[in-house]
């Protein structure tokens, strides 16, 4: 019989402080599973065993019967709860079959569970792959939970005033518990405010916390212990290679990345944006398929948003059976949904059109390729490079710069230069921070009403400090290698793996992303970054790497990322709402900003003064957060 992966699903679950009637819990936990029947439609497994009660719904990648959830060990001792994927779980299955090790299913879920008993809380850094996953311990009463190194898949929980442990795959499981309180989290909504999503340091609700990206936690004797398995280790490399050497090495380790990922027994396809990073994904599984890879592509009919040409390109070049959508205004209509799906607010427009080609994908395969995470490791953004320019800056005497942002500060608002002249004030990392918010530090203390300024009582901008916390542990003597740490912990799990999951999820679609391999990472952090960003050449050793495989105008075409026309949108089909929305005395009463401000914006947008389109969005999205999990 074949060895096969198990499914993509969603987890949930609790840890009684007493023992409850059983029926109670049972009702309780078929609460919290039912609210994420969109990750799991397939299925649901639950078990109620004392304090614990652990439940998860399934996707079938493959149709296993024996692959049901929770699974058991030999004596019934412990049980698993596991979202995800693990690609070398058949090596792994085999040494634990040699230490003793008896299997009753085929899935790589009971294989977390034995390396479990055999490792420990170490059983995590056997892993290879995307995961979130609870396991019970009867012997010891204890709760162990982890989440994958780069956080593709998302795990929440909270202890609760009780003494209950809550844990689930979204925000909303938990909320089906009964016990966590709405009450928000002023630090989170400043964070979020700053940067168009609730980075992972936060949570929206002040009860619930999310699982950092590379770590595990035991749960015990009413106390939770939190240890860190996995970092991106930037350090400067001890042995420069060639050139030539690290592209030969970086095509072998994308091809593996890609061939364990191709493991499925449903249709299989790639998300094809006709940017470098999908291309390469694309081109490495036309390499390894026999068949014609399935490629499915997003448009707009705004001609400066539009990708197709490109994405059509490397269809036509691989040769795949290529599907497109055109993304229309009328999207609108679903933001309501996305809302719901995201749980926290989630500002990063990309997500309508990353929903549209999900869905369209869903009705050909069940798993998706992305290239999510290229541009992270191998410095691909252009704020590298606009980073790079200004840094000269830093080189002003600090008494100088100190006077430039005190004159900043004072021009009046919408005064020309202002924000450009704040931004050269600062130091290397907030200059960095700075550039990647979409209401600077600056913008924020207009925007905030003293109300809501007061009762941040001192924390406003408390995101901004872990941001620099990140930044500064990175001592390599290249200050790119820190914004690259800096965004793999905090833009890449909180905004493009959120988006990714949730609106995949929301599909019942699983993507699969090559470039976030581990192993592939520890590789590429070891290549010298003066070969990812050559001058101002973005994603230089990259894109060498793959010459000949991709064609050369996706390469060497200037980057334009998931770009979506929000700025057309807002002036044309959402103009009156988000003009209706914004100036409604509902969202007014909140207390948060200082109306003149926010009118301010809207008379600039709309009478074609300024750009405010993505500050706007930012304010929107919160409001219809708010009247969907708060009101």
């Amino acid at each position: 019989m074949s060895l096969k992966v198990k499914n993509m699903c969603g987890i949930a679950g609790f840890i009684s402080k007493e023992d409850l009637p059983i029926n109670e819990q049972t009702a309780r936990l078929d609460a919290m599973c039912k609210i994420i029947t969109h990750r799991g439609p397939d299925e649901q497994g639950m078990t109620v065993k004392g304090r614990a009660a652990l439940g998860m719904r399934r996707l079938s990648i493959i149709d296993l019967k024996s692959g049901q959830q929770p699974i058991f060990n030999e004596d019934d001792s412990i049980f698993i709860v596991f979202n995800g994927e693990i690609y070398n779980f058949q090596e792994l299955r085999n040494d634990l079959i040699k230490r003793g090790y008896k299997f009753k299913t085929h899935s790589d879920t009971e294989t977390i569970l034995h390396a479990y008993e055999e490792f420990g809380e170490n059983c995590v850094v056997h892993l290879r792959g995307m995961f979130a996953f609870a396991i019970w311990n009867k012997r010891d009463e204890s709760l162990f939970i982890a989440r994958d190194r780069v956080g593709k898949k998302p795990l929440f929980y909270s202890l609760t005033k009780d003494g209950n442990f809550v844990f689930g795959s979204e925000l909303k499981v938990l909320l089906e518990h009964g016990e966590i309180s709405r009450e928000i989290d002023k630090e989170a909504l400043d964070a979020y405010l700053t940067f168009g999503y609730v980075p992972e340091e936060f949570c929206i609700f002040k009860d619930v916390k999310k699982l950092l990206p590379g770590h595990s936690m035991t749960f015990k004797n009413g106390k939770i212990e939190i240890r860190k398995y996995w970092d991106f280790n930037y350090i400067k490399p001890v042995e420069i290679k060639s050139e030539a050497e690290y592209i030969e090495e970086l095509r072998a380790q994308i091809t593996e990345a890609v061939k364990i990922r191709l493991i499925s027994e449903v249709p299989l396809g790639a998300f094809l944006s006709g940017g470098v990073d999908s291309s390469t994904i694309v081109g490495t599984m036309a390499r390894l398929s026999e068949k014609p890879v399935k490629t499915f592509s997003i448009g707009f009919n705004e001609d400066s948003f539009n990708e197709l040409k490109f994405a059509r390109v490397a269809a036509k070049h691989f040769n795949t059976e290529h599907q497109e959508f055109i993304v229309t205004p009328d999207l609108v209509e679903i933001v309501d949904e996305l809302v719901w799906h995201f749980d926290e607010p989630f500002a990063d427009p990309s997500a309508l059109p990353t929903f549209m080609v999900s869905k369209m994908a869903r009705e050909f395969v069940t798993v998706v390729l992305s290239g999510d995470g290229g541009d992270e490791i191998f410095a691909g953004y252009t704020r590298y490079a606009i980073d790079k320019k200004r840094s000269s800056f830093g080189n002003l005497p600090s008494f100088v710069r100190k006077g430039v942002q005190s004159f900043s500060e004072k021009l009046p608002h919408g005064a020309k230069g202002k924000n450009f002249l704040y931004n050269a004030s600062l130091d290397a990392t907030n200059r960095y921070i700075d550039s990647v918010s979409h209401f600077t530090k600056l913008k924020r203390k207009a925007l905030y009403s003293r109300d809501f300024t007061a009762s941040l009582n001192g924390t406003f901008g408390a995101s901004e400090e872990v941001f620099q916390q990140y930044a500064n542990q990175i001592d390599t003597g290249n200050p790119i290698d820190n914004l690259l740490y800096l965004d793999s912990k905090t833009y890449l799990p909180g905004d493009i793996l959120v988006k990714v999951d949730r609106m995949t999820m929301a599909t019942s679609l699983e993507a699969r992303a090559p470039l976030l391999d581990h192993k592939l990472i520890e590789f590429a952090i070891g290549i010298p970054t003066e070969l990812k960003l050559k001058g101002l050449e973005t994603k230089y050793i990259f894109k060498k790497a793959m010459e000949g495989i991709v064609p050369h105008e996706i390469l060497y075409r200037e980057k334009q990322g998931f770009g979506v026309p929000i700025n057309e949108w807002i002036n044309l089909q959402l103009k009156d709402r988000i003009q209706q929305t914004l100036s409604d005395s509902k969202t007014l009463q909140r207390g948060y900003f200082d109306k003149k401000y926010i009118q301010t914006l809207l008379d600039e947008h709309h009478k074609g003064r300024r750009d405010h389109s993505h500050s706007l969005w930012v304010l929107l999205m919160l409001e219809y957060w708010h009247r969907k999990f708060v009101d």
